[in-house]
């Protein structure tokens, strides 16, 4: 059995009657359909209602701002996830900036007047005055130094017979060192011209009327483009300082018997160039056993023969 409803209260004053029925009926006609249809109707153009009753705003204005909101967001997002990576790349790239630029600086330098040529620096001769070379070089001054002509540097220095082999050094800022290699002359070879010097690879370093001091007289067959002054040339360069300064003759008609003569008169046959240095040991050790010797024949390095 259902409870009845309690029966309300009965007003104290006219006035308070007449507001709570006022408000009841706005309850109904706020829950009738043409209510509802009424409230829909007048909410403002371009709105929804959410699932909350809240209106959403769907203009363009709207739409596109809330778009932008959203796109801002994302860069944020993007932003914050690839800081570290961004951070790497920018490392990365201002490390191969300051390489790149390192050497593109120094390369410009080297090709420019910073760096270039104010001296010339000769070492290595003995018989050739440094300062005539120098000169002969002279005109490598004010080229900067990455820009140096070897080709021209080689002509100048082809003058000079007395060069066997030179090398160019660089030192910066202002400095060219060309270290030279003289070559040795082994002796003169009498011909009418006078007497011609040349070295170990038959080239004649000059040519003087008078035989020069010092040097021994080479008498080979077929001249020097023979095996026989090849064979000479070595065995001359292969003698020990003291024993080259009494040197006065060298002889020989094949590569295999080579004979030399000292300024006391003793004879040395030397046979072939193999075995140079053995021989000048073991001819050094006769020496000095037999002082008085007239002739040693070295040609076997382990049995020096005495007469």
């Amino acid at each position: 059995m259902r409870r009845p409803p309690p029966l309300p209260s009965a007003p104290d004053t006219p006035g308070e009657t007449d507001a709570a029925s006022e408000r009841i009926a706005r309850r109904r006609r706020a829950t009738s359909p043409e209510e509802v249809g009424v409230v829909s109707s007048a909410a403002p153009a371009g709105a929804d209602e959410d699932a909350e009753g809240e209106h959403v705003p769907s203009s363009s204005m709207d739409v596109w701002r809330a778009a932008r909101a959203r796109r801002k967001a994302l860069r944020a997002e993007i932003r914050r996830f690839t800081q570290r990576s961004r951070r790497r790349r920018i490392v990365w790239l201002s490390a191969l900036g300051a390489v790149v630029l390192l050497i593109g600086g120094s390369v410009a330098a080297a090709y420019s007047p910073l760096f270039a040529v104010e001296r010339i620096t000769v070492t290595g001769t003995t018989t050739i005055d440094p300062a005539v070379i120098e000169g002969a070089l002279a005109d490598q001054l004010g080229t900067p130094l990455a820009l140096v002509d070897t080709s021209e540097v080689k002509a100048a220095l082809l003058t000079f017979p007395l060069i066997e082999t030179y090398a160019l050094e660089a030192r910066p800022p202002h400095d060219l060192t060309v270290r030279i290699v003289e070559r040795t002359p082994i002796g003169v070879i009498q011909s009418g011209a006078g007497f011609t010097l040349v070295d170990a690879a038959g080239v004649a370093l000059s040519t003087t009327a008078e035989r020069p001091a010092g040097q021994p007289l080479v008498e080979v067959e077929d001249g020097v483009d023979s095996p026989a002054f090849r064979s000479a040339g070595l065995v001359v360069r292969a003698l020990p300082a003291d024993i080259r300064s009494t040197l006065t003759g060298v002889r020989a008609s094949t590569a295999d018997d080579v004979t030399l003569t000292l300024d006391s008169g003793l004879t040395v046959v030397w046979g072939s160039q193999e075995d140079s240095g053995l021989k000048a040991l073991a001819l050094s050790a006769a020496l000095v056993k037999n002082p008085d010797a007239s002739s040693i024949d070295v040609t076997s390095p382990d049995v020096a023969v005495v007469g």
